[in-house]
Protein backbone atom coordinates (compact mmCIF):
# COMPACT_ATOMS: atom_id res chain seq x y z
CA UNK A 1 0.00 0.00 0.00
CA UNK A 2 1.43 3.32 -0.79
CA UNK A 3 1.94 6.63 1.75
CA UNK A 4 -0.30 8.58 -0.52
CA UNK A 5 -3.13 6.05 -0.14
CA UNK A 6 -2.58 6.08 3.77
CA UNK A 7 -2.21 9.62 3.62
CA UNK A 8 -5.40 10.64 1.71
CA UNK A 9 -7.78 8.39 4.23
CA UNK A 10 -6.23 10.20 7.11
CA UNK A 11 -6.97 13.63 5.54
CA UNK A 12 -10.33 12.42 4.18
CA UNK A 13 -11.45 11.25 7.64
CA UNK A 14 -9.70 14.53 9.86
CA UNK A 15 -11.17 16.61 7.35
CA UNK A 16 -14.75 15.38 7.19
CA UNK A 17 -14.68 14.53 10.81
CA UNK A 18 -13.77 17.58 11.95
CA UNK A 19 -16.95 19.12 9.64
CA UNK A 20 -18.82 16.82 11.72
CA UNK A 21 -17.51 18.10 14.48
CA UNK A 22 -17.43 21.69 13.92
CA UNK A 23 -21.52 21.32 13.02
CA UNK A 24 -22.39 19.76 15.85
CA UNK A 25 -20.39 22.13 18.22
CA UNK A 26 -21.91 25.06 16.35
CA UNK A 27 -25.53 23.87 17.54
CA UNK A 28 -24.24 23.20 21.39
CA UNK A 29 -22.71 26.72 21.39
CA UNK A 30 -24.85 28.91 19.12
CA UNK A 31 -27.72 27.25 17.35
CA UNK A 32 -29.85 25.49 20.44
CA UNK A 33 -29.05 28.22 23.17
CA UNK A 34 -30.68 31.08 20.51
CA UNK A 35 -33.42 29.09 19.84
CA UNK A 36 -33.68 28.56 23.83
CA UNK A 37 -34.88 31.50 23.82
CA UNK A 38 -37.35 32.16 21.35
CA UNK A 39 -40.70 31.06 21.40
CA UNK A 40 -41.85 27.68 20.84
CA UNK A 41 -43.30 28.76 17.29
CA UNK A 42 -39.87 29.84 16.55
CA UNK A 43 -38.23 27.00 17.70
CA UNK A 44 -40.49 24.01 16.01
CA UNK A 45 -40.58 25.73 12.86
CA UNK A 46 -36.81 26.67 12.57
CA UNK A 47 -36.14 23.34 13.59
CA UNK A 48 -38.14 22.14 11.22
CA UNK A 49 -36.60 23.86 8.51
CA UNK A 50 -32.97 23.18 9.67
CA UNK A 51 -34.07 19.56 9.05
CA UNK A 52 -34.79 19.83 5.68
CA UNK A 53 -32.12 22.10 4.55
CA UNK A 54 -29.53 20.04 6.44
CA UNK A 55 -29.82 16.93 4.02
CA UNK A 56 -28.01 18.56 0.89
CA UNK A 57 -24.82 17.17 -0.82
CA UNK A 58 -22.44 19.25 1.56
CA UNK A 59 -23.55 17.54 4.88
CA UNK A 60 -24.64 14.51 3.60
CA UNK A 61 -20.83 13.72 2.18
CA UNK A 62 -18.95 15.07 5.58
CA UNK A 63 -21.21 12.76 7.76
CA UNK A 64 -21.39 9.87 5.42
CA UNK A 65 -18.44 10.16 4.26
CA UNK A 66 -16.47 10.33 7.76
CA UNK A 67 -17.47 6.77 8.11
CA UNK A 68 -16.02 5.07 5.23
CA UNK A 69 -12.76 7.13 5.26
CA UNK A 70 -11.95 6.30 8.99
CA UNK A 71 -12.30 2.89 8.00
CA UNK A 72 -9.95 3.44 5.00
CA UNK A 73 -7.60 4.91 7.14
CA UNK A 74 -7.76 1.91 9.93
CA UNK A 75 -7.27 -0.35 7.23
CA UNK A 76 -4.25 0.96 5.45
CA UNK A 77 -2.77 1.36 9.10
CA UNK A 78 -3.23 -2.47 10.25
CA UNK A 79 0.13 -3.65 8.58
CA UNK A 80 2.10 -0.80 10.18
CA UNK A 81 0.47 -0.75 13.92
CA UNK A 82 1.93 1.75 15.98
CA UNK A 83 0.52 5.19 17.43
CA UNK A 84 -1.23 6.17 13.98
CA UNK A 85 -3.01 3.11 14.05
CA UNK A 86 -4.07 2.98 17.66
CA UNK A 87 -5.10 6.94 17.25
CA UNK A 88 -7.05 6.03 14.29
CA UNK A 89 -8.88 2.91 15.65
CA UNK A 90 -9.98 5.49 19.05
CA UNK A 91 -11.20 7.86 16.07
CA UNK A 92 -13.22 5.21 14.45
CA UNK A 93 -15.11 4.11 18.00
CA UNK A 94 -15.53 7.96 18.44
CA UNK A 95 -17.38 8.27 15.43
CA UNK A 96 -19.44 5.41 15.89
CA UNK A 97 -20.74 6.85 18.81
CA UNK A 98 -21.37 9.96 17.43
CA UNK A 99 -23.01 8.08 14.16
CA UNK A 100 -25.01 5.59 16.19
CA UNK A 101 -26.60 8.86 18.59
CA UNK A 102 -27.23 10.77 15.17
CA UNK A 103 -29.13 7.87 13.55
CA UNK A 104 -30.27 6.72 17.05
CA UNK A 105 -31.43 9.28 18.63
CA UNK A 106 -31.48 12.90 16.46
CA UNK A 107 -32.70 11.53 13.15
CA UNK A 108 -35.84 9.69 14.42
CA UNK A 109 -36.58 13.38 16.54
CA UNK A 110 -36.36 14.69 13.58
CA UNK A 111 -38.48 12.69 11.26
CA UNK A 112 -40.88 13.23 14.25
CA UNK A 113 -40.84 16.57 14.36
CA UNK A 114 -41.72 16.97 11.12
CA UNK A 115 -44.52 14.69 11.24
CA UNK A 116 -45.79 17.19 13.76
CA UNK A 117 -46.76 19.02 10.57
CA UNK A 118 -46.38 23.00 9.75
CA UNK A 119 -46.43 24.87 13.26
CA UNK A 120 -49.38 26.67 11.61
CA UNK A 121 -51.53 23.66 12.17
CA UNK A 122 -49.63 21.86 15.37
CA UNK A 123 -52.42 22.43 18.01
CA UNK A 124 -50.10 22.21 21.21
CA UNK A 125 -46.47 23.65 19.93
CA UNK A 126 -45.22 23.58 24.08
CA UNK A 127 -46.32 19.79 23.88
CA UNK A 128 -44.03 19.47 20.71
CA UNK A 129 -41.08 21.40 21.97
CA UNK A 130 -41.31 19.41 25.57
CA UNK A 131 -40.87 15.85 23.72
CA UNK A 132 -38.18 17.22 21.33
CA UNK A 133 -36.06 20.28 22.81
CA UNK A 134 -34.05 18.71 25.84
CA UNK A 135 -33.79 15.12 24.43
CA UNK A 136 -32.54 16.59 21.15
CA UNK A 137 -30.19 18.91 22.87
CA UNK A 138 -28.67 15.95 25.15
CA UNK A 139 -28.18 13.89 22.20
CA UNK A 140 -26.42 16.73 20.06
CA UNK A 141 -23.88 16.80 23.08
CA UNK A 142 -23.14 13.81 22.92
CA UNK A 143 -22.23 13.72 19.56
CA UNK A 144 -20.70 16.72 19.79
CA UNK A 145 -18.25 15.47 22.51
CA UNK A 146 -17.85 12.22 20.39
CA UNK A 147 -17.11 13.72 17.29
CA UNK A 148 -14.65 16.32 18.91
CA UNK A 149 -12.84 13.31 20.59
CA UNK A 150 -12.73 11.79 17.25
CA UNK A 151 -11.22 15.06 15.47
CA UNK A 152 -8.78 15.13 18.27
CA UNK A 153 -7.60 11.60 18.21
CA UNK A 154 -7.23 11.96 14.06
CA UNK A 155 -5.19 15.04 14.95
CA UNK A 156 -2.97 12.59 17.48
CA UNK A 157 -2.71 10.23 14.38
CA UNK A 158 -1.60 12.56 12.13
CA UNK A 159 1.13 14.40 14.64
CA UNK A 160 2.33 10.65 15.40
CA UNK A 161 3.21 9.76 11.61
CA UNK A 162 5.31 12.28 11.37
CA UNK A 163 7.54 10.81 13.48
Amino acid sequence: MTETIRTAALAGATLTTGLVAGLFFAFTCAVMPGLAATDDRTLVGTMQSINRKILNGWFLSAFLGALPLLAAAVATHLTRGGPVLLWTVAALACHLVTFGVTVGLNVPLNNRLEAAGPVDRVADLSEVRAWFEATWVRGNIVRTISSVAAFACLIAALLAGRG
